[in-house]
């Protein structure tokens, strides 16, 4: 899992003003840690997959955010980015509910149709907190024959810092269905 930033201040304000405030010019900045991170870990995926809204998430936010961090990420390693994973139902917010609810909530939610031939997929999205989701939506492109899933976040919630200590966990105002990003599932 790569996660170059950590989801605290002022990360956490700038993710959360990208998302649900339109504020479209943190993307390029974002893209370019995101970029670092996955040219410095040596990983070479053969796809980059996005992770998708709901139809009607995406319709009223107007954009995916994933996809717009995923875009620049993909083009500057020219990676082909897939857009046909999909939120087959729209899912309950995952805040709030335990490690055994978020994993019901988000099963079976994703779909993917005509997956090209790749065995090593990246998964992007924004934030990763328990990473219920991007497990769910990795077992579903390992179903459609993916062999190996990596994910790159732009920021993780709850990392260590440098000395070890846990990092105060932010609780969120605004909670929605893909507020609960991902980390790597192998």
């Amino acid at each position: 899992m790569l996660a170059p930033l950590c989801f605290e201040f002022p990360v956490d304000a700038a993710i959360r003003a990208f998302k649900f405030r339109r504020r479209l010019e943190f993307v390029p900045a974002m893209a370019s840690v995101m970029r670092d991170a996955l040219t410095e870990s040596g990983e070479r995926p053969d796809l980059v997959v996005p992770v998708p809204l709901h139809f009607a998430r995406h319709g009223r936010r107007g954009f995916n955010q994933a996809e717009l961090l995923a875009k620049p990420v993909a083009d500057d390693a020219a990676i082909p980015m897939f857009l046909r994973a999909v939120r087959t139902r729209a899912t309950k917010t995952q805040t709030g509910l335990d490690a055994a609810s978020r994993r019901r909530n988000i099963r079976g939610a994703f779909g993917v149709a005509g997956l090209p031939p790749a065995r090593h997929a990246l998964i992007v999205d924004d934030v990763m907190t328990t990473g219920t989701t991007v497990a769910e939506l990795a077992r579903t492109l390992k179903k459609q024959g993916i062999d190996r899933v990596s994910v790159l976040v732009a920021a993780r919630r709850g990392l260590r810092s440098a000395s070890g200590r846990r990092r105060k966990r932010v609780v969120e105002d605004d909670a929605y269905e893909d507020d609960e990003p991902d980390h790597m599932v192998l």
